[in-house]
């Protein structure tokens, strides 16, 4: 009478919840966690990135770049050095200005690290010279939720409407979307805010025996008013109020400012007083693409942005915004204004998440369609049921881990779903042999067909998660852009086994409880299960592999052709049949034209070249509407945020934000569509003398640019000047476009220099000529009109008629009042001098630099190839850095700071940083899929075998990658890791089989044979649902790559497993036996 094997614990758990009544309850409630987490969870189309940093402003008017950049960047890098998790420092030091950028370490805490970047300024203000004129330092913290989810711009075609109109109506605007929920910061781009100007006269002035400072003081002091106390009379008490404000234009231009000859002097009488606009230092026009009309006419317009509160839906505060800002209209917004929304991050990832969502079920159906081919019709209802509740509570645990629904965790569950359903398939397809087995009640059954798989299934369970959970470490930008494909894959197959062992079995034995098969049965049955078919077709291709001698020489030819195929498919890419790329570019609705004109250049020729760019690219088929921002910066994305191209302001520069329709509407992809726009533009570039970057959204973590070179030494001077001989090779290398440097144009500078002592003779202090030809220059807002109305202060602005201030000569003949009291003419006391204007200074980390920066457009379309043949360009060129010339560094930052050096960065840095990590995650997993198959098979050499087949995947990932025209991206790298621990659980199943047989006292041939054929079933079903998956993310330029390599890698090396791992153990085996003792 024999014995049997008591249950292991996977037999045990499936016994435990077989009969009780609370595994459908848990099944429920883990339904019911899923459903809470599709309605709690924020949708955002990428993932939050915590990226902290922080710009602080430095003013020292007056002073040189290099005297700001000696007693202001310096020490102030240095103090911001010494906190802890800074990772870079950067600085550009203009003449009377140092701007600084401190980027924290990804994931720092927000809060605290900006409270410490405030506690090291405010405790080290003795390291500042502010006795010299050294301003406070600003600080303006930026993060990921100060990039706008939504931008409305406003334009009208009735000419009559100004830009001025449209602000207007932009600021009351904002008032009504604040008070959406969700809303943060909201801020107006565009439009000319209004503002009285006092267009003085030097001539009036001086006739009437005025000076400019009697103008500024009576403007000042006019503008009084407080409240004196209260007066008690009568029992009764009476506030007294004491002066009233300025609040027309009328009481401005009647102000006396002097008296002459015994006549009031009024302000009207030397000056123009009118309520007018800004002089214009931005320009915004809205253009669309109406074909019927003229395509290139463009309007004025003010942009609204709107950007929500951390942990906000972007979905409901977008959805807010656009509902509020319908209200408005006919209420707040005339008629005759038209409101465009520009931008909606919102809509985008709500599309995206429905897309994912729906691709995720029909993934889910697929894999049940699947089973119930294979299996049946009842079987693929509980493998279904198990994919539901699997799915359903990693949804929930993706929720707790704190990720929202993004395009991200959406891909990590989709990818999933051929993992999640391995152990339902394991489990049910073992259960279903048993019972057709006969012999035993099913409710006898199941725990041991349970047990049977319970080892093997719980091992290749964690060996996928060895596999997958050490990439949930990298490092940088990247780590936590794909964080939740490691974590919500491993979380759910954790899941996935607990449903497996719990659920799965007790749903199994109430569909198929009355099941019980007769011995006669059993043999037919059983014969099935096995497979005569697979049993015939492994013995026939397995047999001339396992003749112990004579097979030897076919085993050694099987094992040198498979190294042979990895050779091949190794080499596709060196001979660049498949591109390694970071991430390919994603197919969105928008692309930013950066525009840099030279140094100087004037606003309105600025604007100029840009209304020509836009106009184009008006005949693009696929344009929607474009907007101008000339002088300002366009409303940022993640991209724009961490280039800082907020910051971008001045009258050289500018932003086209092109918006395309929606790519349903359209063939081509934003790519295609943005390499055309740069040769549309290229001719307009060239007559204006722009520099014209097309600017693409990354699909993943944003650099300064695709290719930059940092030049570093010990005269800036000459880091410049080769860093213009570097820029050359850019522009002369293969697809290395949109070249640019950090050298800025040569500008006139003109100085007024002041004669001290015959200032001092005549008693005219300097302070007060600054003072005074700043004012007539620049304007000084000396007073400000008071309005009970106005959103925003309407300020009394005092300056030259514009027609003036071009006029140095005339300017000169203004009049300053001595300390005698006399009126002295500026040219009695200075003297205009001609100079060259300094340059700004950059600065990383401590160390003076210059940028060299490009991007790739070509067939490769791959920076990292423009970079390499640029480094071997310039190791030929004579760049006359020296003595030993310039010495290249790729992964870190130069080690003498005192030698000529370029290091490389850019894509390539960000590149480098997550292929080592990814490189270093799959070591990682290997190690512990090692040590995990050590521990259940309890010796140093069967792992080996085990992991053999690993190898195997390149055979398919690689040429799957060129058969499809994939770049190989880290999408790509992530499914290659992922296949370390699907593969291996396929060896698990046969070699766990194989001893099994063995112990029960078959050959090892037989055995061998007999494990092929029945556990290929099991392979093959958990590979195609794999593959399945696979299918539904293949259409995805950014996932694409993780899908090649599921599909590919699993095809080949499931095939391939079936084969060399039978071989291989069984020529280990054969080995052992001979090098035995008799």
């Amino acid at each position: 009478m024999s014995v049997e094997k008591p249950l292991g614990i996977s037999g045990r758990i499936a016994k435990t919840f077989l009969t009780t009544e609370i595994t459908p309850l848990l099944a429920l409630v883990g339904l019911l966690l899923g459903l809470f987490a599709i309605f709690v969870t924020p949708r955002e189309e990428e993932p939050q990135i915590n990226v902290t940093f922080a710009n602080v402003f430095i003013a020292y008017p007056g002073a040189t770049a290099q005297e700001v950049e000696s007693l202001v960047t310096t020490p102030s890098e240095q103090i911001v050095s010494e906190l802890v998790g800074v990772k870079h420092v950067y600085s550009i030091t203009y003449p009377g200005l140092s701007v600084l950028t401190v980027r924290f370490k990804v994931g720092e805490a927000r809060n605290d690290a900006i409270v410490r970047l405030y506690n090291a300024f405010y405790s080290n203000q003795d390291r500042l010279p502010y006795n010299l004129g050294v301003m406070q330092p600003l600080i303006k913290p930026k993060g990921i939720d100060d990039v706008p989810v939504v931008s409305a711009t406003l334009w009208s075609e009735n000419p009559g409407l100004t830009a001025a109109d449209l602000l207007n109506v932009a600021h009351s605007v904002e008032a009504g979307l604040q008070r959406v929920a969700g809303t943060r910061e909201i801020k107006s781009i565009g439009g000319l805010s209004s503002v009285v100007k006092v267009n003085f006269d030097p001539a009036r002035l001086s006739s009437y025996q005025l000076s400019l400072d009697d103008v500024r003081h009576a403007l000042a002091s006019a503008n009084a008013s407080a409240n004196a106390g209260e007066l008690v009379k009568n029992n009764q008490s009476v506030q007294l109020q004491v002066g009233t404000f300025l609040t027309s234009v009328d009481d401005v231009s009647s102000l006396v400012i002097g008296v002459y000859q015994g006549a009031p002097v009024y302000l009207r009488d030397v000056a123009g007083v009118q309520l007018t606009t800004n002089t214009p230092a931005q320009y915004v026009a809205f253009g669309h693409a109406d074909k019927g009309a003229n395509p290139a006419q463009q309007y004025p317009a003010v942009t609204l942005t709107v950007a929500k509160k951390p942990g906000e839906n972007a979905v409901d505060v977008a959805a807010g915004v656009i509902e509020r800002i319908e209200q408005l209209k006919g209420v707040v917004i005339p008629d005759d204004i038209n409101i465009s929304i520009t931008r909606n991050y919102g809509q985008t990832a709500e599309e995206k998440a429905q897309t994912l969502i729906k691709k995720l079920i029909f993934a889910t159906l697929s894999v049940i369609v699947l089973v119930l081919f294979a299996l049946g019709r009842r079987e693929a209802f509980v493998v279904g049921l198990a994919v539901v509740v699997t799915l359903a509570i990693t949804l929930f645990a993706s929720w707790a881990w704190g990720f929202t629904l993004n395009r991200v965790s959406l891909f990590a569950l989709i990818f999933s779903i051929g993992i999640l359903v391995d152990d339902a398939i394991v489990v049910v397809e073992n259960i279903h042999r048993h019972m057709t087995m006969g012999g035993r009640t099913l409710k006898q059954a199941i725990p041991l067909a349970v047990d049977e798989v319970g080892g093997p299934t719980i091992l290749a369970t964690f060996t996928v998660i060895a596999a997958l959970l050490p990439m949930a470490f990298v490092s940088g930008l990247m780590g936590p852009y794909m964080r939740p494909i490691p974590i919500n894959a491993s979380t759910g197959m954790l899941i996935s086994l607990a449903v497996a062992f719990i659920f799965t079995p007790w749903l199994f034995l109430r569909l198929f409880k009355n099941a019980k098969l007769h011995a006669e049965e059993h043999q037919a049955a059983e014969s099935q299960a096995k497979g005569p078919r697979y049993q015939a077709l492994f013995t026939k291709i397995l047999s001339p592999f396992l003749n112990a001698r004579a097979g030897r020489g076919k085993r050694v030819g099987l094992l040198l052709s498979i190294l042979l195929l990895i050779g091949v498919s190794v080499a596709l890419v060196v001979s660049k049949d498949v591109i390694m790329k970071m991430l390919p570019f994603d197919n969105k609705s928008e692309f930013e034209l950066v525009v840099d004109m030279p140094e100087g250049t004037s606003l309105e020729q600025t604007y100029a070249a840009m209304q020509q760019l836009a106009a184009d690219l008006s005949v693009l088929p696929e344009l929607k509407n474009y907007q101008l921002y000339a002088g300002t910066a366009a409303p940022i994305n993640f991209n724009g945020l961490v280039r800082q191209y907020y910051l971008r302001s001045g009258a050289n520069m500018g932003e086209i934000q092109v918006n395309l329709v929606h790519k349903s509407e359209r063939s081509r992809k934003s790519h295609d569509i943005a390499l055309e726009a740069r040769q549309l533009i290229a001719a307009t570039a060239k007559k204006y003398h722009a520099n014209v970057k097309v600017v693409e959204m990354p699909p993943g973590p944003p650099v300064m640019a695709p290719l930059v070179a940092e030049i570093y030494g010990l005269d800036y001077a000459r880091q410049q000047a080769i860093a213009a001989k570097i820029k050359t090779v850019f522009a002369q290398t293969t697809d290395v476009v949109d070249v640019d440097d950090s050298v800025e144009a040569a500008q006139a500078k003109w100085t007024l220099v002041v004669d001290r002592a015959k200032a001092a003779k005549l008693g005219v202090d300097q302070a007060s000529i600054v003072a005074d030809v700043q004012a007539a220059i620049a304007g000084e807002d000396s007073s400000y009109l008071h309005s009970q109305t106005r959103k925003n202060p309407l300020p009394v602005r005092l300056t030259l008629p514009a027609s003036s201030k071009s006029d140095l000569q005339a300017l000169q003949n203004l009049k300053i009042r001595a300390a005698s009291g006399e009126l002295i003419a500026l040219s009695e006391v200075t003297s205009l001098v001609k100079a060259e204007r300094e340059q700004a200074i950059y600065h990383k980390d401590l160390l003076p630099v210059v940028y060299v920066t490009g991007d790739a457009a070509g067939e490769a379309d791959s920076p990292l190839y423009g970079l390499f043949e640029i480094a071997a360009a310039l190791d030929k060129a004579e760049l006359e850095a020296g003595n030993n010339g310039i010495e290249q560094f790729y992964t870190a930052q130069p080690a003498n700071p005192y030698q000529w050096s370029l290091k490389w960065d850019g894509e390539w840095q960000i590149t480098y940083e997550t292929f080592r990590d990814m490189g270093i995650a799959y070591s990682v997993g290997l190690i512990m899929i090692y040590l995990l198959v050590v521990a259940q098979f309890r010796s140093y050499s069967v792992p080996l075998i085990i992991m053999a087949p690993i190898p195997l995947t390149i055979i398919g990932i690689l040429p799957g990658h060129a058969l499809l025209g994939q770049q190989f991206t880290a999408p790509s790298m992530i499914g290659m890791i992922a296949l370390a621990g699907i593969i291996v659980r396929n060896s698990i199943l046969l070699v766990d089989f194989i001893q099994q047989q063995v112990a029960a006292g078959k050959d090892l041939q037989q055995a061998t044979i007999e494990a092929a054929a029945v556990r290929s079933t099991p392979i093959a079903l958990t590979a195609i649902a794999a593959m399945m998956g696979g299918f539904f993310i293949l259409d995805d330029p950014i996932f694409g790559g993780l899908a090649v390599s599921l599909i590919f890698g699993l095809l080949v090396s499931t095939i391939l497993t079936l084969v060399v791992i039978p071989v291989v153990y069984y020529a280990y085996n054969y080995q052992q036996q001979v090098n035995k003792p008799n």
